[in-house]
C-alpha cells in the first residue's frame, strides 16, 4: 500500500481496483451526490471507470483524490485529495482543487476538515503552488463550514454548470502565516 498521507485518525492512499465495492456504496447513494451534480453511479462498471481516471490522474499528475481510511477499522470512509483542474473553472485553468466524499454514515464526525488541513499542509509542502482552491454548491452549508475552518477564504459566488457555487482560495503566504501563529 503506497500510503500518501496520515492523520490522527485516517490514512489517505491512492485508490485501488479493489475499492469498488466501497466507492459504489459511496457513489450510488444520491445524499452524496445531492452537491455534486445529483448523478449517483447506478453500476460498478462506472466506479471501475472513475478509479482508472484517477489511477491515470496519479500517473500524468502525481496527485488525484486518495482513498480515505480509518485506522480503527481499515475501513475505507470516503475519499479526499487535490486535483489539477486543467480545463478552464471560474476563469483559472492549471490549478490545484480540494476535494472530498465520504459515505453517508461517515458524515459529521470531522473527517473531511481533518482531511482537508492535511491536503492543504500536503499542496503547500509539496506541489509548486502558491494558491489552492475549492468550490462547493452555494446550498452546501457543511462543506461551506469545513472549508472555512481550513482556513480557506471565500472569495466570490460563480455559476458552475448551472448552479451558484462558493469559490473558496488560500495563498501560501496565507498558510505560511497560518502555521506561524498555530507554531507560537
Amino acid at each position: 500500500m503506497n500510503i500518501k498521507l496520515e492523520t490522527e485518525r485516517l490514512i489517505l492512499r491512492e485508490v485501488l481496483s479493489t475499492d469498488v465495492d466501497k466507492f459504489f456504496e459511496l457513489d450510488s447513494n444520491p445524499n452524496v451526490h445531492k452537491y455534486v451534480g445529483n448523478k449517483p453511479v447506478k453500476d460498478k462498471k462506472e466506479i471501475e471507470k472513475i478509479i482508472q481516471n484517477l489511477q491515470q490522474q496519479y500517473a500524468e499528475n502525481g496527485i488525484a483524490r486518495w482513498a480515505v481510511i480509518d485506522k480503527t477499522t481499515n475501513e475505507l470512509i470516503g475519499w479526499s485529495g487535490i486535483k489539477l483542474i486543467r480545463e478552464p473553472m471560474n476563469n483559472h485553468h492549471n490549478f490545484y482543487e480540494l476535494g472530498y466524499r465520504f459515505i453517508e454514515r461517515f458524515w459529521g464526525k470531522g473527517f473531511a476538515t481533518e482531511t482537508t488541513m492535511a491536503l492543504v499542509d500536503y499542496a503547500f509542502e509539496n506541489l509548486s503552488t502558491e494558491n489552492i482552491y475549492a468550490i462547493c454548491d452555494i446550498e452546501n452549508i457543511g462543506s461551506k463550514n469545513v472549508l472555512e475552518k481550513t482556513g480557506l477564504k471565500l472569495v466570490e459566488i460563480f455559476d458552475h454548470e448551472g448552479t451558484a457555487h462558493n469559490w473558496f482560495k488560500m495563498t501560501k503566504s496565507d498558510w505560511l502565516h497560518k502555521k506561524a501563529k498555530q507554531a507560537t
